[in-house]
C-alpha cells in the first residue's frame, strides 16, 4: 500500500502556538514527536511508500521533521488550492512511478491516534475492500459523543456485510446540531467523517470520469506535462481553484464502501481537543513550556512559550492560555474553537 500524508493547514485553530508558516502539524504537542511525525509513524505501519503532500511555505519545516524520506517523497503544492486538488496532485505523481492499481491511503498530518495497531488493520481492510469492489473505501469513526463539529457518514446496517464493520454508504450529513447529533448518535446508523480514504489510481480515475468531470479534466491537464514540479507544472496547479476533495467527488461518488475504524481518533481542531489528549496533573490542568505558577487553577490548558517571562494565574477554571512570541490567547476552553476566528482576522490585517 502507498500511503500520502496530507500535510496542510492555515495555522489558525491553535493560534498561537500554530501559525500560517508553522501549522499546527509541525508542532509537538503531545510529547517529543510532533503531529506529523506521528503520522509518518503510523504511515510506516501501512507500508514503506509514503509520500507527503505540502504546501511551499512550510514545505522546508517538513522535509526537516521528517530526514529519513528521500527528496522525492515530498510533493511540494505551489500554493494551497484545496484537498481536491493536493490528492490530485498526489495521483498524478504516484500513477508516474507505481502501479496504478495498488491501493493508495490519504490520511492527514494533524490527527491523534494512540492505537496504530488497530489504525493499520483499519487501513488495511480498506484496501482489501476497494481492491475487490473497485470503489473508493473510506474509513470512519465510531461515535463516541453527539458531536457537532464533525460531517457524519451514514452506512446501510442491514445491508449485505462484506466483512465485518464493512458497510455501504448510504448518505453523507454536514456538521449537525446538538439534537440532530444525538439522533445519530442513538440509531447507530452513523460514522464521524474523518477524511481517510483508500483507493487506487485507477479507481479515483473510474469515480472521477462519471462523478467529477472536472477534476477528471484538471488530473490529465497535469498528466500531460512532462515532470512534476517545473514552473510550467506549478503555473498549470495555480491555475486551478480552491476545492474540498468531499464536495468535489466524494458526496458525488456512484458507489462508495465504508469501514467502521477499530482505533481511537481526534482531530485536534480546538484546544479544548487538545487538553483532552495531554497529560494532566491531579487538578487536570496542563501546564507547559515552564515559569507558570498556578494557585486554584483546575481543568486548564496553559503554555508559555517565553519561560524567560513568568506566567501566573490564580482563582480560575476551564481556560486556555497560552503565550508565544506570536501572541497571547486568553479564553474559556468552552469556545475555544473560536480561536480561528481572531487568527483570520489577524492574518488579514497583516
Amino acid at each position: 500500500m502507498i500511503t500520502v500524508i496530507i500535510a496542510g493547514g492555515s495555522g489558525t485553530r491553535l493560534w498561537p502556538l500554530s501559525t500560517p508558516k508553522y501549522p499546527k502539524h509541525l508542532l509537538k504537542l503531545m510529547g517529543e514527536r510532533t503531529l506529523l511525525q506521528m503520522a509518518y509513524d503510523r504511515a510506516n505501519k501501512l507500508g514503506d511508500k509514503i509520500y507527503i503532500v505540502t504546501e511551499a511555505s512550510h514545505s522546508d519545516y517538513v522535509r526537516e521533521q521528517l530526514p529519513e524520506l528521500p527528496g522525492s517523497a515530498f510533493l511540494i503544492e505551489p500554493g494551497r488550492r484545496g484537498t481536491a486538488h493536493c490528492i490530485i496532485l498526489a495521483l498524478d505523481y504516484i500513477s508516474r512511478f507505481h502501479n496504478h492499481d495498488e491501493p493508495v491511503a490519504f490520511i492527514h498530518s494533524d490527527h491523534h491516534v494512540r492505537d496504530v495497531e488497530g489504525f493499520a488493520k483499519s487501513f488495511e481492510k480498506a484496501a482489501k475492500i476497494s481492491n475487490e469492489k473497485s470503489q473508493i473505501a473510506l474509513i470512519g469513526i465510531e461515535p463516541t459523543s453527539p458531536a457537532t463539529g464533525f460531517g457524519y457518514i451514514r452506512r446501510d446496517i442491514d445491508g449485505d456485510g462484506i466483512v465485518d464493520d464493512v458497510f455501504i454508504v448510504e448518505s453523507f450529513k454536514e456538521k449537525p446540531d446538538y439534537d440532530t447529533a444525538v439522533k445519530y448518535l442513538e440509531s447507530g446508523e452513523y460514522l464521524w467523517n474523518c477524511g481517510y480514504f483508500v483507493g487506487s489510481v485507477n479507481t479515483f480515475l473510474n469515480e472521477m470520469k462519471r462523478s467529477s468531470k472536472e477534476l477528471h479534466n484538471n488530473f490529465k491537464t497535469l498528466s500531460l506535462i512532462d515532470n512534476v514540479g517545473t514552473p510550467k507544472y506549478n503555473e498549470a496547479y495555480l491555475s486551478l481553484d480552491n476545492q474540498v476533495i468531499d464536495i468535489a467527488l466524494i458526496e458525488k461518488a456512484k458507489e462508495l464502501m465504508v469501514v467502521a475504524a477499530s482505533f481511537d481518533w481526534m482531530d485536534v481542531g480546538s484546544f479544548q481537543d487538545l487538553h483532552k489528549a495531554v497529560l494532566k496533573d491531579g487538578n487536570n490542568n496542563y501546564s507547559g513550556g515552564g515559569n507558570i505558577h498556578m494557585i486554584e487553577v483546575a481543568n486548564a490548558y496553559i503554555r508559555n512559550e517565553e519561560p524567560l517571562k513568568p506566567i501566573a494565574v490564580i482563582g480560575m477554571d476551564d481556560v486556555v492560555i497560552v503565550n508565544t512570541p506570536d501572541g497571547i490567547l486568553i479564553s474559556k476552553k468552552d469556545v475555544s474553537h473560536r480561536t480561528g476566528e481572531v487568527a483570520k482576522k489577524l492574518q488579514s490585517n497583516s
